[in-house]
């Protein structure tokens, strides 16, 4: 049998220590830990190689059978939580009854790999909006990129709010973070070219040659990119614009791009 302890009250240390964690940036940067709530997130995570130090769950919301079919650390603490706990710590009431305090990753630049001798990045500068990183997320999973990139973040990658909006895909992607200065020289390293999302200087997008090795670089909707990436552009791309705005929500415009380097790639 699976042995659990029992939290009753709200006012437990370890509510108001996930709470903490869920609220504050600087509490998950400090003790290297964050919260996930939801079975698909938690299964994606611990596929995705992170440690699951705590689980609560709700066994008025989720049947114990259901529970050891994705606790996949045997060695994880396991702690039963009452309804009106777990309604204290979640932020959806529809997210199946269990909780997962995890271990953060490392996302320094050397600890990015390459299976791919031609990879296909997304990079994304100073993205702000979590909703936005999150989509970036899910359409960087769905093509199966083989990193992201993101330069001088803005936002904690364990937001919870990116963890919801990229559904779990923050866990299925190589994801790097570093300064624009040190993900320019990382590409150029690694013999990645730089196609540049932007207004001036641009080709239209199907023109061209996605299929070597790209790094697909978008900036902000507010401002764009910074010069420094588009003095270290190989290529300016755009995506002509057919009505009265001349651009589109940032990860509508990353799909457009990396599927096209998908498409020409035969996938």
């Amino acid at each position: 049998m699976m042995e659990t302890k029992l939290i009753s009250s709200v006012q437990n240390p370890l509510v108001k220590k996930i709470l903490l964690l869920k609220e504050k940036s600087r509490e998950r940067k400090t003790s290297g830990l964050f919260v996930v709530e939801g079975q698909r997130e938690l299964e994606l995570a611990q596929k995705g190689g992170y440690s699951l130090d705590t689980f609560l769950y709700c066994p008025d919301i989720l049947d114990l059978s259901k529970i050891r079919a994705f606790l996949k650390n045997p060695k994880a603490e396991t702690i039963q939580i009452t309804k009106p706990v777990y309604e204290k710590m979640a932020h959806r009431g529809t997210t199946e009854g269990v909780l997962g305090i995890l271990k953060a990753k490392d996302h320094g630049l050397d600890k990015i790999h390459f299976k791919n001798k031609e990879p296909l990045v997304l990079v994304a500068e100073a993205p702000e909006k979590p909703g936005n990183i999150g989509a970036l997320l899910r359409t960087a999973d769905a093509a199966a990129v083989d990193a992201v990139l993101i330069a001088n973040p803005k936002s904690d990658l364990y937001n919870p709010n990116i963890v919801r909006s990229s559904v779990g895909c923050v866990f299925t992607n190589q994801i790097g973070m570093g300064s624009t200065q040190d993900i320019i020289h990382f590409l150029k390293k690694n013999h990645i070219k730089i196609y540049c999302a932007a207004l001036t200087a641009s080709k239209n997008y199907v023109d061209c040659d996605l299929t070597g090795a790209t790094a697909i670089v978008m900036g902000t909707e507010a401002t764009g990119l910074t010069d420094v990436w588009l003095k270290s552009s190989d290529q300016n791309l755009i995506i002509p614009m057919q009505g009265e705005i001349d651009s589109m929500n940032v990860s509508v415009s990353a799909a457009i791009l990396i599927f096209e380097a998908k498409r020409q790639r035969g996938f």
